[in-house]
């Protein structure tokens, strides 16, 4: 089964204020395992970078400027998506954008149908705690130590660890392969070694004379003993 983890990046909160998609994400997974495959890509606005969203990802008017707009890349991006099942963290969000940035374009939007919200699942299984993607990478594990702003794919690779565990969960760090990559190790049948074993005979184990005479004499040492009282009560 072929899934889509994608991240996104924002001028804002609302498309429908004027806000605009600047930076896309996304990672291949096929039976919850990564491929090596992603899409990643920078949009020019087309129209200022808030400095508040600007302070959570780092993409500032400067470096945007000569990036392509979303429409000269659609094709790219809707070629790798396919029509497989697209996971995202808070996934309304990010649906809401790519939708919006397609609805632009003249080209159909992505259906619902298709969206697996991470934040959904985590509060299912984790009442009560912290689902934030940081929150949910110490819980399971998974270093995030090259996050240090925002960023699309980045967020999708840690999404992807994340989504996993959510799911089923796989020993992180035990370096499974990739999927298309099937390692079969040969199994060698060795004849066996025999080894000659010299058979010792019987050790003697029946006490000595001297040694039955020293404990009728420490018995006859002994004080009450209780055997005798068992004899006295037969």
């Amino acid at each position: 089964m072929r899934e889509i983890v994608f991240d996104t990046e924002t001028t804002g909160l609302s498309p429908a204020n004027g806000d605009r998609l600047v930076e896309i994400g996304c990672v291949e997974l096929v039976n919850r395992v990564e491929t090596g495959r992603t899409f990643h890509a920078y949009f020019n606005p087309g129209r200022a970078m808030p400095s508040e969203a600007e302070a959570v990802h780092g993409l500032s008017d400067r470096f945007l400027a000569d990036k392509p707009a979303f429409d000269e890349l659609v094709e790219d991006l809707l070629d790798f998506i396919g029509e497989s099942p697209l996971v995202a963290h808070n996934a309304s969000f990010d649906f809401g954008f790519i939708n919006h940035e397609l609805g632009n374009c003249g080209r159909p939007t992505v259906c619902h149908s298709r969206m697996i919200d991470t934040l959904a699942i985590a509060r299912q299984k984790f009442p009560g705690a912290k689902h934030s993607l940081d929150a949910l990478c110490s819980r399971f594990g998974v270093d995030r130590s090259l996050r240090v702003k925002h960023g699309a794919l980045i967020d999708a690779q840690l999404l992807a660890q994340v989504y996993v565990e959510l799911t089923g969960g796989r020993q992180i760090g035990l370096g499974l392969g990739l999927v298309a990559e099937t390692i079969v190790e040969e199994t060698r049948v060795e004849t066996p070694v025999l080894t000659a074993v010299t058979i010792r005979p019987p050790r003697p184990h029946a006490p000595s004379t001297e040694e039955l005479e020293r404990h009728s004499a420490f018995l006859a040492a002994m004080a009450d003993p209780i055997w005798h009282r068992v004899e006295s009560r037969g």
